[in-house]
């Protein structure tokens, strides 16, 4: 028998899927001695060339296939759902089916902080881990935002790792031992992946199964239900908090960060913009408290940190109407954050692919607060029909058209707002992309 045959016999893992996470895959299993094949289904996926940079000998399979023999183990990148075929195969013959994450958590050597929810968890993954550096701790963070999880491991043990984690990763994560978990929301998401809603929420509360200590939302009962099997517990919310819990209160006609009676710091001090990035830092701050982190540190990142970029991020002002870009703004909930952080009149752009999200929310948000808005993409007809407004509804083929409309609506001191509501790949690349062309069309009024 040739020495391929003998490693294609020898192969037990599938790692199905050849984007980032799929690399990080490989680079694991060569570390650590694993054969694998890889599939992606599609014909020349991305990365193929540096799959046989890292593993010049391994396998790849292309296009449509059938589930290979002798496989007893699959790795699955996170954006490919259940019911991929060689999947939904996988699944009727027993085969194990792990996330990266899963192999993260067996092989990490130290404690890390397990952040996921609906919507804001990368702003809070980057504010605690900007609060672990200001107080000195080496930390490390990946997952879902920026290095996959288990190239973390490639670098020298930090003190910390702080994890964003999606329903997908914990979908297919069995055991996931967190220093701290923090589940800052849920609402319906990415149902176009997950089997039905129930299962997105089981999905996400599962990130408290395991964890020493808990940080959730008091808004939440059933999250409040869930983190009861954890240790230590810290909530937050946008009422008033208990002694020993993180919330806001009103003093003097200004509204602070507090925990408990104490004052933490003016909202008006925030770098960040928008209600909802008061919550993620509320949250924040408990995740820091179960750390140990020094308070003052972590106020002075919030103080000097303005947000990730396309989430609530101020573009320009031109003519006296402001540019606000939150791509991020994924779902119908992200969305609504992002509309009712907005004090103004708005034009609202939305639209792109749904995911069979329910736009109806959207209409309640805008209430009383809209000057019109522009549509685009797959779901813009979806859209207009949950609004029903007597305010003009716009429709536009591209973003530059939509800025255009929106700017020609806009009257002195509005906001011009693109918060979609939807995903971004039925006409960019991704929500990054999305925004960079929000930004571009935005600098393009200048002239």
């Amino acid at each position: 028998m040739n020495a391929a045959r003998k490693n294609e016999f020898a192969t037990a893992n599938l790692v199905v899927g050849l984007g980032a996470t799929g690399l990080s895959v490989a680079r694991y299993l060569k570390r650590n001695g694993q054969n694998a094949r890889y599939f992606d289904s599609r014909v020349e996926p991305p990365g193929l060339d540096e799959l046989k940079a890292i593993s010049p000998d391994a396998e790849v399979l292309l296009g449509d296939i059938k589930l290979p023999k002798s496989i007893n183990r699959i790795i699955a990148s996170p954006g490919i759902s259940d019911s991929q075929p060689v999947l939904q195969s996988a699944i009727k013959k027993g085969i194990e089916i792990i996330s990266d994450v899963e192999l993260f958590a067996r092989d990490a050597r130290a404690p890390f902080v397990a952040i996921t929810g609906s919507n804001g968890k990368s702003t809070v993954t980057t504010l605690l881990y900007q609060m672990c550096r200001a107080d000195g701790r080496k930390v490390l963070a990946g997952g879902n935002l920026g290095e996959p999880a288990l190239d973390l491991l490639i670098e020298e043990t930090p003190d910390i790792y702080i994890l964003e984690l999606s329903s997908f990763q914990l979908h297919r994560t069995q055991k996931l031992p967190a220093k701290v978990a923090v589940l800052l929301n849920v609402s319906p998401d990415h149902l176009d992946w997950h089997a039905d809603e129930t299962e997105y929420r089981k999905t996400k509360y599962r990130v408290y199964r395991e964890a020493d200590s808990a940080v959730f939302n008091r808004a939440d009962a059933v999250a409040a239900e869930h983190v009861r099997r954890c240790g230590t517990v810290i909530s937050f919310g946008a009422d008033e908090p208990e002694e020993g819990h993180y919330g806001l209160r009103v003093d003097d006609g200004q509204t602070y960060l507090a925990r408990g009676a104490t004052l933490l710091l003016s909202c008006r001090e925030l770098a960040m913009y928008g209600a909802h990035n008061q919550l993620n830092a509320l949250a924040a701050l408990a995740a820091g408290e179960l750390l140990g982190l020094e308070v003052a540190a972590m106020l002075q990142v919030l103080v000097e940190y303005p947000g990730l970029p396309h989430r609530m991020q101020f573009v320009a002002r031109i003519g006296a109407v402001d540019y606000i870009n939150d791509s991020k703004a994924t779902n119908v909930a992200a969305a609504v954050a992002s509309i009712k952080s907005v004090d103004s009149m708005l034009v609202l752009i939305a639209g792109g692919d749904g995911k069979g999200g329910d736009f109806r929310e959207l209409s309640e948000a805008v209430e009383g607060k809209l000057r019109g808005a522009v549509l685009i993409g797959k779901d813009a007809e979806k859209i207009a029909h949950a609004l029903d407004t007597v305010m003009p509804v716009h429709f536009a083929d591209t973003m530059g058209a939509a800025v255009s409309m929106a700017a020609k609506c806009a009257e002195s001191e509005d906001t011009v707002l693109l918060a979609p509501a939807c995903a971004s790949l039925d006409q960019y690349r991704n929500y990054m992309h999305r925004g960079d062309m929000f930004c571009s069309a935005v600098e393009a009024l200048k002239r």
